[in-house]
């Protein structure tokens, strides 16, 4: 059995900086410990990183969300410090949007059968990339794990889980 976790835009904006939350904060150690255990059980693991431009202001997202945010190259676009370790070899996907385009097109060449998604935010990037993973590989089991995701708030978390939930993806 191939497995993936896919640790979704763990960066300094999304934890304590432009966009930080307290729930975002909450998260990180629970995601170190997902991790961990992950890793010493021989599942593959990759990040994805919200990457922005200095145009970002001019761009649909930047008009619609008008907080520049994970600006490439920044203190901010950083994977946050307690996760560092874990990307040494691993491969880092950089997207423009919510979906990435570039993982959807590595989990298929993989052929993984089980897909876990934690990270930020449940109700943008989390559950963005958790369909199109589901439309890429309908009969792969993907999952999100509740305690290492956050919303924007916690009301838009709990409905993004329930969405990804309709959409046959199973929340742990």
């Amino acid at each position: 059995m191939k497995r993936l976790l896919i640790a979704v835009d763990m960066q300094k904006d999304f934890i304590d900086g432009a966009l930080g939350t307290k729930e975002a904060c909450a998260i990180v150690e629970p995601v170190v410990q997902y991790m961990k255990r992950a890793i010493e059980d021989g599942v593959n693991v990759v990040f994805t990183r919200d990457t922005h431009h200095d145009n970002y202001m001019d761009t649909q997202e930047g008009k619609k969300l008008p907080v520049p945010h994970c600006i490439e190259g920044t203190e901010g676009w950083n994977i946050c410090d307690e996760l560092i370790p874990f990307t040494v070899g691993r491969i880092i996907f950089d997207k423009p949007s919510f979906g990435s385009t570039d993982l959807m097109d590595y989990v298929v060449r993989e052929a993984f059968d089980e897909i876990t998604l934690l990270g930020l935010c449940t109700d943008i990037c989390v559950i963005s990339n958790a369909m199109l993973v589901k439309a890429a590989l309908p009969e792969a089991a993907v999952r999100v794990v509740e305690g290492c995701s956050a919303g924007v708030t916690p009301e838009s978390h709990e409905n993004a889980l329930k969405a990804m939930t309709m959409c046959q993806i199973e929340i742990i």
